[in-house]
């Protein structure tokens, strides 16, 4: 469940399929980079890498925390596939820190958020640490109900924050904010009251709340989640983690923050496909699904269970797709070799049908199909396309609707 429908206290639908959709993710340290390039305050740190390349020798500290750098949650309780536990590291003796990095690099740590075998660490942050006096949580996001971004506030931070919205829902405070007038000095003072932030710290705190405004706008997020800003023992607020998502259709402008994506822990099929604006999702099925537009795809799939079958994957080609995006399609879905079948499902609107069918020809005279191939098409173009599929003389089983199109996609796995 999403943060913000566990705020609002929306009920978890079981029922409904739970597709991903890949968007930017960033590492800690990459997060962190682009918070100290505008000024919000965080810990120092250096990076180590299994190249070797390090700031360790000019980074000095009281205390160390050596985390490993992996694109999933639950990492200090994690543990590595060399039995060494733990992916979160505190020492005060900097002798110890080669030997600590020695167990993470280079091994899989499995968290609860990993798949069973881990991800591999390829780099890890030696961050300085800070002796915490006191959490809290803050959150700018966008909402689509708000049509606009919130301000999400909680003193009760360093917490799973949505069992605090559950539990102690007086501890939340979520704000709608003027994109033209922005975070203003008594909205920033006002949050830093309710974070419980007294005397210079509260001025502190909203001067801290301002930037990551600031920083929210200036690179096109759609999401700013520090948990926990913290009071520190010596008198500073200081943002200890960081989450940041930004909006795709920004990429064109963020190109500098888009250039960081790390795809290396990334199904390589999903990668592949957003090199031609396809959304790809594997599942655990074995009738791929070949649509256009995600209402459809999800229909398809609900079709493809309620006759008995499994879908392998969610493809979705979209409304202004070319004949080699539709070959690229067939590539992608046919690289899975849990693939038995293939169900085509295209309703043309700005789709033309005539440009699926001949991506369909085009990708199977270039890699011939070993697995079943059913296309059901309807809409703009439906009958030339019809005929293109016809005249191929491949052997392609059409389908005059969405029923039968699944019925025979199932049947013709027996």
């Amino acid at each position: 469940m999403s943060l913000w429908s566990s705020l609002v206290k929306c009920p978890n639908k079981q029922d409904l399929f739970k597709v991903s959709v890949r968007h930017l993710n960033l590492l800690e340290y990459q997060s962190k980079n682009i918070l100290r390039k505008s000024n919000v305050a965080i810990q120092d740190f250096c990076m180590i890498d299994e190249q070797g390349e390090h700031g360790l020798d000019n980074f000095i500290a009281k205390e160390y925390v050596i985390k490993a750098q992996i694109l999933a949650g639950g990492r200090g309780k994690g543990h590595f596939n060399n039995g060494f536990k733990g992916g979160v590291h505190i020492t005060q003796k900097r002798d110890e820190i080669p030997l600590i990095v020695k167990q993470m690099l280079g091994y899989n740590l499995i968290t609860k958020q990993t798949p069973k075998n881990g991800i591999p660490v390829n780099k890890i942050m030696i961050a300085e640490s800070v002796n915490i006096k006191r959490e809290t949580y803050l959150c700018i996001l966008m909402d689509r109900q708000r049509n606009g971004p919130v301000i999400i506030a909680s003193p009760a931070g360093g917490v799973d924050i949505e069992g605090v919205a559950v539990e102690t829902p007086e501890l939340i405070k979520n704000i709608p904010i003027d994109i033209f007038e922005g975070i203003t000095d008594r909205m920033a003072n006002e949050l830093a009251e309710f974070l419980e932030f007294k005397g210079d710290l509260k001025s502190k705190a909203a001067e801290e709340i301002k930037k990551l405004w600031n920083l929210f706008v200036s690179v096109d997020a759609v999401q700013i989640e520090i948990n926990p800003l913290v009071e520190t023992d010596n008198g500073k607020v200081i943002a200890v983690d960081a989450k940041l998502n930004f909006d795709d259709n920004a990429k064109y402008r963020q190109k500098e923050i888009f250039a960081l994506d790390d795809v290396s822990e990334s199904d390589p099929r999903e990668v592949e496909a957003a090199k031609y604006n396809l959304n790809y999702i594997g599942m655990t099925g074995n009738i791929g699904c070949l649509v256009n537009g995600a209402g459809l795809a999800m229909a398809t799939m609900d079709i493809i269970k309620l006759y008995g079958g499994e879908p392998a994957n969610f493809l979705d080609v979209g409304g202004s797709v070319k004949e080699e995006q539709v070959r690229a399609a067939f590539q992608i879905i046919t690289s899975d070799p849990s693939v038995k079948a293939i169900l085509v499902n295209v309703f043309g609107g700005i789709v033309n049908c005539a440009t699926i069918a001949n991506g369909i020809v085009g990708a199977l005279k270039i890699s011939p199909l070993k697995v079943p191939l059913i296309v059901r098409l309807e809409g703009t173009n439906a009958d030339e396309a019809r005929k293109i599929i016809k005249e191929s003389g491949l052997d392609i089983q059409t389908a005059q609707n969405l029923d039968e199109a699944a019925q025979k996609a199932v049947k013709s796995l027996t």
